[in-house]
């Protein structure tokens, strides 16, 4: 039997002046079982808890809890207590409600549903079973045993200062970032960060860079922002500076992902950097840096970040330990120039004031105790494996069909049709032998030019990876799917 106990108080509607109380309470009762607010198994509180909860006689619930185990809904015994019926049918999913007028809904962010669990070659998902969740949770139960008030209660709208100071130190050894705890502010993740930063730094009609192809993300938050977005296009060395200066010379903003261009992968050399930076300088624009996953190099150091090189206060960089550690963790970052930080602090103030603390403080000590940096070089390690074996199999079955990128960071690659098909004809292929790619088209603002897969490798082990690419190449070999 189950020992689920509804401890929580009941909603019940208010009673109509002409019926009795035992009458409303039966009904409301009955009507909770039968909507399934009350599951079979669930055992209700004692008749005496129950008539305080809803204000009435312990003779009023009592009656009400006899007629309905008369009717078949409640069974129990005197000093056992009372439980919804558990041969009672499970109730139809919203039964009782009725059908919602029809209205256009707006589509998933990138055309996509990721409902069902990962399968190759998903692209935005780490090795989640490889995170030392026993670590994390010896620190958790740590820390929440010895929360303080000043923990729980949050108040910092930077976040928490130790995290805030561990990012800061991080930061600076590995991506040679140049910046103080105060320059910190604690966010969920870069989609947040991009939100805030396009409605701060953005009025409707102001013209902001975007790469193309890049994130779909970030064009949505200058979308959302009302920004008028100009796609710059991206060649072998990253965003290119002389098609962007031709077609807006001076934008407000431009979005970058220097270290590892999304989605194509490409590292912007450091010239190309120099010359943005002092582009940006003289032009009075922001340029925001998306450092997503470029702790993952898997061929010499870790590339420098733009703002280690900036002596204006011209970036903003933003980034994520949720793909470094764990989607559901929603802890990133954006590192702010100084003169930008109290307008960015009080815009964020009136959003949602604090990211969660207690979750910021395990993250924290994960860092300073040196478990974020072990797990960086085994992660690191892994997916350099999991990328050879991606880059194997794509020369043993996709000669001809898909070259791969020759990427050597992060947790995907970009794959350039060669068999004729389009994007999207190769996604749909894809997707009819249960194998989950993107097409390389959904990133793109104007281009048309630009033909292949995005291959997520990060979640995946080698065995998966061989046996997605050889159903790739069956799907990429096989007669096209239609419109």
């Amino acid at each position: 039997m189950s020992k689920d106990v509804s401890s929580l108080d009941l909603t019940l509607n208010e009673r109509p002046a002409h019926v009795s109380l035992t009458r409303w309470l039966h009904e409301e009762l009955r009507r909770a079982i039968l909507d399934g607010r009350l599951m079979p198994g669930t055992r209700l509180p004692a008749t005496r808890d129950f008539a305080r909860q809803h204000g009435v006689s312990r003779g009023t619930a009592v009656n009400a809890f006899e007629q309905l185990q008369a009717e078949g809904y409640l069974h129990g015994r005197v000093g056992a207590g009372t439980w919804i019926n558990e041969r009672l049918p499970a109730p139809r999913a919203g039964a009782r409600v009725p059908p919602a007028p029809a209205r256009k809904l707006p589509a998933p962010l990138n055309g996509l549903s990721y409902l069902h669990a990962a399968r190759p070659f998903r692209c935005h998902e780490p090795a989640i079973a490889e995170f030392p969740m026993d670590i994390w949770a010896r620190i958790a139960g740590r820390r929440l045993r010895r929360a303080s008030s000043s923990l729980l209660a949050g108040r910092d709208t930077r976040g928490y200062a130790p995290l805030r100071e561990a990012i800061a130190g991080y930061l600076g050894y590995s991506r040679g970032v140049n910046c103080s705890a105060d320059q910190v502010v604690i966010v969920s993740g870069v989609q947040q960060a991009l939100d805030l930063l396009a409605r701060l730094l953005l009025k409707p009609g102001d013209a902001v860079w975007l790469e193309d192809p890049g994130y779909f993300g970030a064009a949505t938050a200058f979308r959302n922002a009302g920004a008028r977005i100009i796609p710059v296009p991206v060649d072998e060395r990253g965003l290119s500076l002389t098609q962007g200066k031709r077609l807006c010379a001076v934008p407000k903003t431009a979005y970058v992902t220097p270290a590892h261009q999304f989605p194509l992968g490409m590292t912007m050399p450091l010239e190309r950097r120099l010359s943005l930076l002092a582009w940006a300088r003289a032009a009075g624009a922001f340029l925001i840096e998306d450092d997503y996953d470029s702790e993952y190099r898997f061929e010499g150091r870790p590339v420098p970040t733009l703002q280690g090189l900036d002596e204006s206060g011209s970036v903003i960089l933003v980034g994520s330990f949720n793909k470094l550690l764990f989607p559901a963790l929603r802890i990133g970052y954006v590192v702010a120039p100084p003169a930008l930080l109290d307008p960015l602090l009080a815009f964020r103030f009136g959003t949602d004031q604090h990211a969660t603390a207690p979750d910021q403080a395990v993250l924290c000590d994960f860092i300073v105790e040196g478990h974020l940096g072990r797990h960086i070089r085994r992660m690191r390690e892994l997916y350099g494996g999991r990328l050879a074996a991606l880059q194997e199999g794509a020369r043993k079955y996709l000669d001809g069909l898909l070259e791969i990128s020759c990427v050597q960071a992060g947790l995907y690659t970009a794959g350039f049709l060669r068999s004729g098909m389009t994007s999207r004809e190769a996604e749909r292929a894809a997707a009819a032998r249960n194998i989950e790619t993107m097409a390389l088209d959904r990133f793109t603002l104007r281009r048309t030019d630009v033909q292949g897969l995005l291959l997520g490798f990060g979640a995946f082990d080698e065995g998966e990876i061989r046996r997605g690419i050889a159903g790739l190449a069956d799907a990429l070999e096989a007669p096209k799917t239609g419109p």
